[in-house]
């Protein structure tokens, strides 16, 4: 009997005007989303939405506004993506805001 592998990993992502899928499920394996922080570096208060690819686009939070100097938490829980679903995010603003996600993947 093969035993699962458990791998976490960490992404740092840019937010940007257009819509970045960061992340995809391997077809192997199971992912849990352990957290998702946004924060706000820029000079002006600035929105972000997050989502998945469940039931082909799934908003976790939608313009979302985030103050200057400020972050929130996406995620008010654990997020499970089977294989074959994706993360993505977009902001109103270039490189203001700065997305840091943790996950958990299974095999």
């Amino acid at each position: 009997m093969a035993s699962s592998i458990n791998t976490f990993k960490s992404y740092a992502v840019d937010v940007t005007t257009v819509a970045n899928t960061f992340y995809t499920t391997p077809v192997d394996a199971t992912t849990i989303v352990l957290l998702a922080q946004a924060t706000n570096v820029g000079s002006a208060d600035a929105n972000v939405t997050f989502s998945t690819s469940i039931n082909t686009n799934t908003e976790i939070v939608k313009d979302y506004t985030i103050p200057v100097g400020d972050a929130a938490g996406l995620l008010t829980g654990k997020l499970v993506l089977e294989p074959g679903i994706s993360m993505k995010v977009v902001g109103n603003a270039n490189s203001t805001i700065k997305l840091t996600v943790s996950i958990l993947e299974t095999r």
